[in-house]
């Protein structure tokens, strides 16, 4: 996969000359590394690291992906080249300048691949359209010399298997490079789990993060001992085989054999295979995961979520061909804005509906309100992030309420309560308390009241404050007023 590509490079070059045995076997020791970090991260279950990748962040990214990966195969459809810089969008304009160099029977070949997938796919759905492709091409390439009249062909393809060998490790080297290992490691799983959570919305099935990672971490220990360096997902071969119809993951089995088979018995068949026909079977495989319709649905839906697919977009495409720092601002604005948003959850000052339940009188101003009782429903968990906003609200009900008595929470939809919460929930009691205000609860959820219970919250605030449902807390209140 392209980024991990990238990130062992960089990590293995200030030790080793490039392409020297010495790198190579640095990278063998590499991808040992990144499995070993990886099968622990699994077996710990710290896949849930994904949970920040929400879906119009991974909508952002796979469209972005898909332009970038097919966008790279441009001047291969062309037969000119690519120069290969820090900015995608620079190596993608110098493919467009030498448009006008192109060689004409590369395109025919990248053009003809084209229809025939296309042609099948709309008409035969259930032909293998890429085989026929690539048969068709390989056939009309070797007889015509295509690669003997400029074109580029794959060319010869080492048969055989590699040797099975213990990676060697050098635990001085192992601690330089495990740094890099880590964020490799991290980098590798959230591109291919982003790309997993892509296909899986296609084909709505469901990922397992952390059986993601046990498998990418043995996968990688496993392509150590046979002279692999660091693997991922690939965002084109994953597109390629559920274009091709894959399920599940016994495609990638039978595609193991097949390349096995390849190997050992049918690497000079390819040797004619136009680079421009790869390049359409890829582009056509992409093709089918542009979906711009679902970041507009991520905006209609919400406007952060949007704003987060199309910020997720953007980098994508401006960071190409790190597409890592792509995931990482669209994860990181998604944090971002959630937490906004919980800052300032929903407070509602409620009133007397006509069939006695409680409801906001912003809504419904002209609701009858008791002017000795401040009723008001806070909607969100209680935590670090909101606990000003919350008291902030509490104490502005009480100074526009100024002869009230009670002030009644209902926390029906409180779903979690941290100790910034409950520090600041206890200094309002003391708060009102010293101003002849009682404060009362409603409708708290067990995981709050457990964590009221542990800091001895409960008992300060009091049982005789804490009830079941909203009724049975003005029921209460109503009884001590009459009393007093």
């Amino acid at each position: 996969m392209a980024v991990v590509s990238l990130l062992t490079a960089s990590a293995l070059a200030p030790f080793a000359e490039v392409g020297g045995p010495e790198f190579v076997a640095l990278a063998i020791m590499m991808a040992l590394l990144v499995g070993l970090v990886q099968l622990a991260l699994g077996l710990f279950r710290l896949g849930v690291v994904v949970n920040f990748l929400s879906h119009p962040v991974i909508v952002g990214f796979t469209n972005a992906a898909a332009l970038i990966i097919g966008l790279s195969q441009l001047n291969k459809i062309f037969g000119v080249s690519m120069p290969r810089s820090e900015h995608f969008v620079n190596d993608i304009w110098a493919v467009i300048q030498q448009i006008g160099d192109t060689h004409i029977p590369t395109l025919v070949m990248g053009v003809v691949a084209f229809a025939i997938m296309w042609g099948m796919k709309k008409y035969l759905p259930k032909f293998p359209g890429v085989l026929v492709a690539v048969a068709v091409t390989i056939l009309a390439s070797w007889t015509m010399g295509f690669a003997d009249h400029g074109g580029k062909v794959v060319g010869e393809i080492p048969s055989g298997l590699p040797t099975l060998a213990i990676p060697q490790v050098d635990f001085q080297m192992a601690m330089d490079l495990i740094t890099s290992a880590i964020i490799i490691s991290l980098v590798g799983f959230m591109e291919a789990i982003s790309i997993a959570k892509a296909m899986a919305a296609k084909t709505k099935d469901r990922v397992d993060p952390n059986k993601e990672l046990i498998g990418q971490g043995l996968a990688n220990i496993a392509g150590s001992l046979s002279q692999a360096y660091p693997a991922s997902g690939s965002f084109s071969r994953s597109a390629v085989n559920l274009n091709a119809g894959a399920r599940t993951g016994m495609s990638s089995v039978f595609s193991g054999l097949v390349v096995l088979v390849t190997l050992l018995f049918l690497t000079p068949l390819l040797y004619h295979l136009p680079q421009s026909v790869l390049a359409a079977v890829i582009m056509m495989a992409v093709i089918g995961l542009i979906n711009f319709k679902a970041i507009r649905h991520a905006w209609e839906a919400n406007k952060h979520d949007g704003a987060a697919s199309i910020v997720t977009f953007i980098a994508t495409l401006g960071f190409a061909p790190h597409l890592d720092n792509g995931i990482m601002v669209g994860a990181g604005l998604a944090i971002v804005l959630f937490l906004y948003r919980t800052m300032k959850p929903r407070v509602a000052l409620l009133g007397r509906f006509p069939d006695g339940t409680l409801r906001d009188v912003r809504v419904h101003p002209t609701l009858p309100t008791d002017e000795r009782i401040i009723a008001m429903r806070f909607d969100g968990q209680l935590y670090f992030a909101n606990v000003s906003y919350f008291e902030d609200t509490i104490l502005a009900a009480v100074a526009d309420h100024p002869n009230a008595k009670y002030v009644l929470v209902v926390g029906d939809g409180v779903n979690q309560l941290d100790a910034s919460g409950e520090e600041v929930l206890n200094h309002l009691v003391e708060r009102l308390s010293s101003n002849g205000i009682t404060m009362v609860l409603s409708g708290l959820k067990r995981q709050v009241i457990q964590v009221m219970q542990r800091t001895n919250l409960f008992a300060h605030i009091g049982e005789q404050n804490i009830f079941a449902t909203e009724q049975m807390a003005l029921d209460a209140i109503y009884e001590r007023l009459e009393e007093s």
